[in-house]
């Protein structure tokens, strides 16, 4: 008996790409009134650069990229760019590190995807980077840069030099959103930190009402633990009295 021929017509339709939702995880604390006000600013679209001061723990990070992830539901065609210094210790540099380029920055984006495992399931991180919707750039290989429709986390900016920081912020295009994140009590570049100075000479209203706003968290917003609390709380009345 003559097998039967599988009819393959159809079989081969290309069906297009289900358009994929990216999933917030339920928050294990609820947002404080700070942090809400803080959510408020960055998500404002009339306010395309805002600088964010606090103390280790204070969750300015999280927010940062809490912030970013809304606005990536929100408009599918934006992509998460973070922006850190190299520069974690003395004077060492990418340089010092093994490996090309993309290898010697992997280790300082360590701290990004531990706090996007807190805020979104752990296949959404994956589909993200391999649908290139998040990159990762030195503050250094900036120039030249252009960026439009992005959200900009600038990370440790403790860390940046007034130059950098001056290069970071004319970076800015149309639809862009620039988060950059600092700690007044830690830098590793001794003494030559242009975060502060920067943060002040925006710390106004003429600033604020261009849509260029500073926002600061303090040692009672710690959100890590108790023992930082009460550690910053100390450094910082001991750093006064320097």
């Amino acid at each position: 008996m003559p097998k039967k021929k599988t009819d393959l017509s159809g079989s081969f339709e290309i069906r297009p790409q289900l358009e994929h939702s990216i999933k917030l995880k339920q928050r294990k604390f609820k947002f404080t009134s700070k942090q809400h006000m803080f959510l408020e600013m960055v998500l404002d679209p009339q306010n395309p650069i805002i600088f964010v001061s606090g103390p280790a723990g204070s969750s300015k990070t999280y927010m940062s990229l809490y912030a970013a992830i809304q606005m990536m539901i929100k408009d599918k065609e934006r992509e998460l760019l973070y922006v850190r210094s190299i520069i974690e210790s003395a004077d060492q540099g990418l340089g010092s590190l093994p490996g090309d380029i993309a290898e010697k920055f992997d280790p300082f984006l360590i701290p990004l995807y531990d706090k996007l495992d807190e805020i979104i399931v752990p296949q959404d991180v994956v589909w993200l980077k391999n649908q290139g919707k998040i990159g990762a750039i030195p503050i250094n290989f900036l120039r030249g840069a252009n960026w439009t429709d992005k959200v900009v986390i600038a990370d440790e900016a403790q860390n940046f030099t007034f130059k950098e920081l001056t290069t970071l912020i004319t970076r800015v295009g149309e639809g862009t959103k620039l988060i950059i994140c600092g700690d007044f009590m830690q830098s590793d570049i001794n003494g030559r930190s242009g975060f502060s100075p920067m943060f002040r000479i925006f710390d106004d209203e003429e600033s604020k009402s261009r849509g260029v706003c500073t926002f600061s968290f303090n040692e009672s917003d710690i959100v890590r633990s108790e023992i930082l609390k009460f550690l910053i709380s100390r450094l910082q009345k001991a750093e006064k009295n320097v």
